[in-house]
C-alpha cells in the first residue's frame, strides 16, 4: 500500500495557545477523497485550517509528501497544495479568468506574467468545471455555484498533489453539487489527485468518500470506509440526535414519528408507500404500515415513521398470525389506504386486505384521506 501523501503526527490544534483537540492521527493518500463529518462546532474547520498552516499547530507536525511543512516555503507548498475555503474572495476588478489565473502564480515568478503554457493550463482548468460560458464576466456578478466551479479551477491550475476543501458545498444547489463532487472525482481518476475536505450532507459524504474521519466532543472518533462509519445508531450517536432517525441504506434523515393510536392504516410496497409515510408524518397524523417484506424498500422508512410496522422475513409468505394483527388494525384504523397497484404472488394477503377494508368501507383514495386534514392533496 502506498504511503500517506500527507499526514499528522500527534498533532495538537486549537486558539490563542488552548487546545481544542489532542493528538490527531489522520493521512491521506493520492487517489483518494478523505472527508471530515460531525457536528457543527466539533472542530472540522480547525483540523483543515491548521493542517494548511492558516492555524499555528499547538503540537505536533504535518508532512507534507516526506517533509514537515514547517519547514517547507509557501511557494514549494503552493506546488503540491491547493485549498478551497468557505471564505468569500473579494474580487471586485476581476473576471473569472482573472481568478482562475492566479492559480498559475506559483510558476510564473515575482511579476505574474503568464507564459503561453500558462494560459492553456488555465483554459484547460475552466474547461474541467464546464466554466466557458461564465468565465470572462465579472467574478463579483456570477452565482455561488459558478463562483465555486471557477474556485476549483484556481486550485487545479496549481498541478497539486491535494487539495484541500472547507465545506466546498455550502453555497450550492444540487444541481450544482453533484456537479462540482464529479469534478473532484475526476481529478481523483484521472490525475491521481489527493481530496481532503470536510462536508456537512452526510448523504454526500457517504456515496463520494473513500475514507471518513468522525470528529465530535473535540476529539477524532473514528475513521474508516463509508460502509464502517454510515451505521444508523452510530451516526445518530455522532451527531447526538434526540429526534428522528438516520437511515444508512438511503444515506437519508427521517423525522421523527407521531406517537400515538394509529388512525390510518398504509398497505404499500416497492417504494409506494413512501410518500404517503411522510406526508402523513407532516401532517401529525399517526398511523401502522404494512405488511411488508423486511427487505423492502419502504420497510425502513417505514419503521422510523410509522406507530407500527407489520412484516415478515424477505421472500417468505404471510403468515396466518401476521393476516391476524394486520386484521385487527385494519379494524381499528379509521381509514385504509393502498398505495399498490399490482401484487405479486407473495403478495396476495395484501390484496386480501384492500379488498376486506374496502368491504368495510374503509379505503381512501390517497388525495381524499389528504382532504381530511388539510383541504388539499399531499404537497
Amino acid at each position: 500500500m502506498d504511503t500517506w501523501y500527507i499526514h499528522t503526527e500527534h498533532m495538537d490544534v486549537g486558539y490563542d495557545g488552548t487546545p481544542l483537540i489532542r493528538d490527531i492521527e489522520i493521512g491521506i493518500r493520492r487517489g483518494e477523497i478523505l472527508t471530515l463529518i460531525g457536528p457543527n462546532g466539533s472542530g472540522k474547520s480547525t483540523i483543515l485550517k491548521s493542517m494548511i498552516r492558516q492555524l499555528k499547530l499547538l503540537g505536533g507536525v504535518v508532512v507534507l509528501d516526506g517533509q514537515a511543512m514547517a519547514a517547507m516555503r509557501e511557494g514549494e507548498i503552493a506546488k503540491k497544495m491547493a485549498i478551497v475555503m468557505t471564505e468569500r474572495l473579494r474580487a471586485e476588478l476581476m473576471t473569472g479568468e482573472d481568478v482562475v489565473s492566479t492559480g498559475r502564480y506559483p510558476y510564473t515568478g515575482r511579476l505574474g506574467i503568464l507564459t503561453a503554457t500558462d494560459k492553456q493550463k488555465v483554459r484547460e482548468a475552466i474547461a474541467l468545471v464546464h466554466g466557458e460560458d461564465f468565465a470572462h464576466r465579472p467574478f463579483a456578478q456570477i452565482s455561488d455555484g459558478q463562483r465555486q466551479r471557477l474556485l476549483l479551477a484556481r486550485a487545479v491550475c496549481q498541478e497539486p498533489e491535494i487539495i484541500v476543501l472547507d465545506e466546498p458545498t455550502s453555497f450550492l444547489d444540487v444541481k450544482h453539487k453533484l456537479e462540482l463532487l464529479e469534478i473532484l472525482k475526476t481529478l481523483v481518476r484521472e490525475k491521481n489527485v489527493a481530496i481532503l475536505m470536510s462536508l456537512h450532507e452526510l448523504d454526500l459524504a457517504q456515496k463520494i468518500s473513500d475514507r471518513v474521519v468522525c470528529v465530535a466532543d473535540h476529539s477524532v472518533d473514528r475513521c474508516g470506509t463509508p460502509e464502517e462509519i454510515f451505521q444508523n445508531q452510530y451516526i445518530e450517536t455522532l451527531y447526538g440526535m434526540d429526534e428522528g432517525r438516520y437511515n444508512a441504506l438511503f444515506g437519508s434523515l427521517e423525522m421523527a414519528r407521531v406517537d400515538g393510536l394509529p388512525r390510518v392504516f398504509v398497505i404499500g410496497g416497492g417504494g409506494s408507500g413512501i410518500p404517503v409515510y411522510r406526508a402523513l408524518q407532516r401532517r401529525g397524523v399517526p398511523f401502522a404500515a404494512g405488511v411488508l417484506a423486511e427487505n423492502d424498500v419502504d420497510y425502513l422508512v417505514a419503521k422510523a415513521l410509522a406507530v407500527q410496522t407489520l412484516s415478515v422475513p424477505a421472500f417468505a409468505p404471510m403468515n396466518e398470525a401476521v393476516m391476524a394483527e394486520a386484521r385487527a388494525l385494519v379494524c381499528r384504523c379509521e381509514h385504509v389506504v393502498c398505495c399498490l397497484t399490482a401484487f405479486g404472488e407473495l403478495n396476495q394477503c395484501n390484496r386480501l386486505l384492500r379488498d376486506e377494508a374496502a368491504v368495510r368501507g374503509k379505503i381512501l383514495p390517497v388525495r381524499r384521506l389528504f382532504d381530511l386534514w388539510t383541504g388539499g392533496g399531499p404537497a
